[in-house]
C-alpha cells in the first residue's frame, strides 16, 4: 500500500517510478543491518548495538527521500521521461544493495537475526477479528494512507500536483512552481519507499538482494486498477485502496487454487495491460 501511494503521485504527473522496489530493498537491508541482535553470529556490524527504532526509521526515510529527490530533479530539470530516470536509479540501487551486503565479513549473506523489539513493533498483534490476528503494520499502512489523503486533498501541494498532471503548461502559467512540485512528488514517494523498507525488513525477517524485487509492478497494477490514470491529473486515494485490495485478493485466491507461481507473472502483466487499455479507451471516448 505505501509503495502504491508513492507511485500513484508519479502516475498523476503522467509518469511512473520503477525504482520503487529496489529502493525498498536497499532501505530494508539497511534497517535490518542496524537492528540485528547483539551477539548474533552473522551480525554485519558486530561492534554496533541495535540502534533505537526511531533513529533507523529516520535513516531509511532519508535514504528514500534522497533517491526520490534525485529522480524528481532529473525529471523536472532535464525534462527526462520518468521511466528512463527511474530505470537508471533502479540499476544504481540494485548495485548499491549488492555492494552494501558485501560490507565487512557479510559476504553477501542474507540479513536475519533481528532484534525482538523491532519485529514486535512491526509484526506484533494489533487486535483480532475472530481468530485472525491483525498485525501492527496494517495500522501503519492505514496511518500513511490517511496522511497521503490529507496531502492530496487538503493542501496546496496536492492541488498543484493534480494541476501539473492535468496540464503542465497551464499550471505554470497559473503560477504553480512546476519544478518544485515534481521534485516534491518524487521525494514524497521516496519517503514512502523508505518507510516500506523499514516495515518489510521486519515483516519478512530475512533480507537479501532480492528483497523488493518487482514490488513496483504490484503497486503500478493496483494504481491502474484503482483508477489512477496514466493520462495524468486523475486519481483518488479510495481508488488506490480498492486497487490494492482487489489485486491482493486475486493473487491470494490464485495461490489457494494452486496456480503455478510462474503463471502469476503472466496474469499480473495481463492485468496491467488490460487496465491501461481500458483507461486509455475511457480517455479517448471522453476526448
Amino acid at each position: 500500500m505505501p509503495i502504491a501511494l508513492g507511485i500513484a503521485g508519479a502516475i498523476v504527473l503522467t509518469g511512473t517510478d520503477i525504482s520503487a522496489g529496489r529502493c525498498v530493498g536497499l532501505t530494508a537491508c539497511v534497517a535490518a543491518s542496524l537492528l540485528q541482535i547483539t551477539g548474533y553470529s552473522k551480525k554485519m556490524f558486530p561492534d554496533l548495538a541495535p540502534l533505537p527504532l526511531w533513529a533507523v526509521l529516520l535513516i531509511v526515510m532519508a535514504i528514500g527521500a534522497v533517491v526520490g529527490l534525485v529522480n524528481g530533479f532529473f525529471v523536472a530539470k532535464f525534462k527526462l521521461h520518468p521511466f528512463i530516470v527511474t530505470l537508471s536509479t533502479q540499476l544504481i540501487l540494485f548495485g548499491s544493495v549488492l555492494m552494501y551486503l558485501m560490507i565487512g565479513s557479510n559476504n553477501g549473506q542474507t540479513l536475519s537475526g533481528l532484534d525482538s523489539s523491532y519485529t514486535d513493533f512491526v509484526r506484533g498483534t494489533l487486535f483480532k477479528i475472530g481468530t485472525v490476528a491483525v498485525p501492527n503494520y496494517v495500522l501503519y499502512s492505514a496511518i500513511l494512507t490517511a496522511i497521503i489523503w490529507v496531502i492530496w486533498n487538503k493542501t496546496a501541494f496536492g492541488k498543484n500536483m493534480f494541476a501539473v498532471g492535468s496540464n503542465e503548461e497551464a499550471a505554470n502559467v497559473s503560477g504553480v512552481n512546476v519544478t518544485a512540485t515534481i521534485i516534491l512528488v518524487f521525494t514524497l514517494a521516496g519517503l514512502l519507499y523508505g518507510v516500506t523498507g523499514f516495515i518489510e525488513a521486519a515483516r519478512i525477517s530475512s533480507n537479501n538482494a532480492a528483497t523488493g524485487a518487482n514490488y513496483e509492478l504490484d503497486a503500478i497494477a493496483a494504481c491502474v486498477i484503482g483508477g489512477v490514470s496514466f493520462v495524468g491529473g486523475t486519481g483518488k486515494i479510495s481508488g488506490i485502496i480498492l486497487g490494492v485490495v482487489i489485486l491482493r485478493l486475486i493473487f491470494v485466491a490464485l495461490t489457494m487454487l494452486g496456480v503455478d507461481s510462474s503463471s502469476l507473472y503472466i496474469i499480473k502483466g495481463a492485468i496491467i495491460l488490460c487496465a491501461c487499455a481500458l483507461d486509455m479507451r475511457k480517455y479517448l471516448v471522453k476526448k
